[in-house]
């Protein structure tokens, strides 16, 4: 690299909503000079960057020129035009992580391909190009169907229980999977740098908004055993190298109730599950990216103490200007971190920000954690 990554070295990121934002309240402390581009006027990011763009993340044209004058391109969002960062690349820029990994995780086929040509212990499955092959699947009823493209936070996948849910089942490119029944979703974000040097943060625990499908409690570190927890690190480690990513991983498992792991999906960026590492690790997600993608030593991925991060999602029934009910309440709670997005309007499941409770007592965390959740709400 042949700028310093504090001085004139220019760094654009595609997608500016909150983990952009936050991206960008660590690279200040780097010195960073950050460009983004989204495709909402109104994004997270608008008021906090160099240089803020708005136009559209799938299109050739709007992402080439945005990324043509920059000297690194990161993401924040899967769902760019990967054939663009694919010329940049030829033409010197460099697109941390690496177009070939964004342009296979785009798709959960190729995903699923690519860990089982790699012997990374996956569910079983089946790629489908229409309903129509549901009805002579190999997998037993019941199973998850997900989109290949274009699903994300829950969206773009159903539970087919029953033959009647074949009629309303995806009529598209999909990816079909045997439903596992699962102790725990865990998860590990592991950072690999050009160097080749890789770290992992100690494993998470996941709870999951049935309603939304997206991550609603989060807790760190976690209290399985450590040959679990060896296994599900050295399985991140495994993916990071076998894909040469230089950047961060968000790696998402399944613990099986017999003690096996199944690696679900992976995510090339920062991630929802690695907020609670702002305040309850000597190093952040965010931090660790940046390290990464600059080449620099990764930091120390260790837990400071005990963290439980709850997403801050918009309640169901309000759409419209949010308003925040409770912040003064739970400001007053020892431990307690909030973060909110810079998003104007809420509406039902949005994620609007997340609380990050810590306490050296882990029941402590999560019963104040608990009280939080009963407390901030968002309406409008």
């Amino acid at each position: 690299m042949g700028k310093d990554f504090y001085g004139d070295l220019q760094l654009g990121v595609l997608g500016g909503g909150q983990l952009g934002r936050m991206l960008i309240q660590e690279a200040i402390n780097y010195n960073v000079n950050v460009h983004i581009l989204d495709p909402d006027k109104n994004a997270p990011c608008r008021k906090l960057c160099n240089r803020f763009e708005c136009g559209s993340l799938s299109d050739f044209e709007t992402v080439y020129n945005f990324g043509k004058d920059l000297d690194m391109i990161t993401i924040e969002i899967e769902k760019v035009n990967v054939d663009a960062l694919e010329k940049l690349e030829e033409e010197g820029v460099l697109v941390y992580p690496q177009s070939r990994i964004i342009r296979l995780i785009q798709d959960k086929g190729l995903q699923k391909q690519f860990f089982k040509q790699n012997d990374i212990p996956t569910s079983a499955f089946q790629l489908i190009s229409t309903k129509e092959n549901l009805k002579n699947t190999n997998l037993t009823i019941p199973y998850i169907q997900k989109l290949r493209k274009d699903g994300y936070d829950g969206k773009g996948v159903k539970k087919i229980n029953t033959v009647d849910d074949l009629e309303t089942a995806f009529d598209e490119p999909s990816l079909i999977e045997e439903w596992v029944d699962f102790e725990k979703e865990i998860a590990v974000i592991v950072a690999r740098n050009d160097d080749g040097d890789v770290a992992t943060f100690p494993m998470v625990e996941m709870e999951f908004n049935p309603e939304a499908n997206l991550v609603e409690f989060l807790i760190a570190p976690s209290t399985y055993g450590f040959d679990i927890q060896q296994r599900a690190e050295e399985l991140a480690k495994k993916i990071a190298n076998d894909l040469q990513i230089v950047g961060l991983l968000a790696v998402e498992m399944f613990l099986t109730k017999d003690g096996e792991i199944l690696v679900n999906e992976l995510a090339p960026r920062t991630h929802n599950s690695g907020h609670q590492t702002i305040e309850g690790n000597y190093v952040s997600q965010f931090a660790q990216h940046l390290r990464a993608i600059f080449n620099l030593p990764l930091g120390d991925t260790r837990c400071r103490t005990n963290a439980v991060m709850i997403n801050l999602l918009g309640e169901e029934g309000y759409e419209g200007l949010a308003k925040y009910e409770g912040v003064e309440e739970i400001l007053a709670m020892e431990g307690v971190y909030v973060h909110l997005y810079g998003k104007k309007f809420t509406k039902p499941f949005r994620k609007m920000g997340h609380v990050c409770i810590i306490n050296d007592d882990r029941e402590l965390a999560i019963s104040n954690a608990r009280k939080v959740q009963e407390i901030l709400k968002v309406k409008a």
